[in-house]
């Protein structure tokens, strides 16, 4: 089959480890969160609705677009199950972090 021949999207996105930040598109909006798709190949994954914002007011789907193209941080990489889950909030704080520290 094609995705046989294909490349393997984990294995072959090697700038995706545990911390690295990713731009990444909006590619569909749902009550619970968005599904977004980024990396080369293309890798897609979904940010649930806690993960959007750090603050409560700012966790709505519902301000993101189809086609938005977001920031977001690399919390995890699981090879066995292939998931990878990305995080705009994880970012938020790493970012306040930063500026603490300088």
């Amino acid at each position: 089959g094609i995705k046989q021949l294909s490349g393997d999207p984990i294995e072959d996105n090697v700038a995706i480890k545990r911390g690295a930040i990713v731009t990444c598109t909006v590619t569909d909006v749902a009550s619970g969160g968005i599904e977004i798709e980024f990396g080369e190949p293309p890798m897609q994954t979904f940010i649930r609705r806690s993960d959007l914002s750090r603050d409560r007011s700012e966790q709505r789907p519902e301000r993101f677009a189809v086609g938005d193209k977001i920031d977001a941080k690399v919390t995890s990489v699981d090879k066995s199950s292939r998931r990878v889950s990305v995080s705009i909030k994880a970012l938020e704080i790493s970012e306040d972090q930063e500026a603490v520290a300088q």
